[in-house]
């Protein structure tokens, strides 16, 4: 028995229907919907967080033999094992980690396994690089490479780089997907937790184009009458 196939028949035995059953309804996997066709066993993130830290020394292509899967959590189990060994690696590995990832954009589907995992990945790998491979991919026509472009420079917020999180928020600063605006929004308001200055100067060369969700997001954390003087204007 494969590794892989050991740890599928783990996750088969952790399943809970009743939890599937809501998960489907809530990532949206419906006929023609972000997450069509994607498929639960209903586990939860700290469920598989444990049994990833089991499976560490997985190798690449047993990791890739969970991410072609159309069970949503076996793929999140192998995006786990990967963020958790991430640090542990020499820059050699690291290099072959980030490359992997994004040669498994096709079934890095969902938000969740974006959020989860690309400012750990792809982020932190590029935190020091030149950031032209999001750039690339903030004009991709995949909803996904699209959202790991904006999420992946969470990993910059952190360490107080905000310039490349504000140029792919104006790359993407019309575009009219839902999880788009919401992330795009994200991003812009942890930045101004750290240099509200920054987040209002992006806001009033902006704001006025933006789809309302995305401002909604990006000023939920301004107090009140700030907050309503920006929507106000779009009205």
């Amino acid at each position: 028995m494969t590794a892989a196939l050991s740890i599928q028949k783990k996750l088969q035995n952790l399943k809970n229907r009743d939890k599937a059953q809501i998960l489907q309804k809530f990532f949206k996997t419906g006929p023609g919907q972000y997450g069509e066709g994607d498929i639960f066993l209903g586990i939860t993130v700290p469920i598989l967080r444990k049994t990833a830290k089991e499976h560490l020394e997985l190798s690449f292509s047993e990791l890739q033999k969970l991410l072609n899967s159309k069970i949503h959590e076996e793929r999140l189990l192998a995006l786990l094992i990967l963020v958790l060994r991430y640090p542990k690696t020499d820059p050699k590995e690291k290099e072959e980690t980030y490359n992997f990832y994004l040669k498994n954009l096709k079934n890095i589907n969902n938000w969740d396994l974006v959020d989860l995992t690309a400012p750990q990945i792809v982020g932190e790998y590029l935190l020091k690089r030149k950031k032209e491979p999001l750039y690339h991919l903030a004009q991709s026509e995949h909803l996904w490479s699209r959202r790991i472009s904006i999420i992946a420079t969470f990993q910059f917020i952190k360490n107080h780089e905000f310039n490349c999180t504000l140029k792919i928020a104006k790359t993407l600063l019309l575009d009219q997907q839902d999880l788009i605006q919401k992330a795009v929004g994200w991003m812009l308001r942890e930045i101004g937790k750290r240099e509200l200055q920054a987040e209002e100067q992006f806001l009033k060369k902006h704001y006025l184009k933006m789809p309302r969700t995305m401002l909604r997001y990006a000023i939920e954390k301004f107090e009140e009458t700030k907050r309503q003087q920006y929507l106000k204007s779009l009205i």
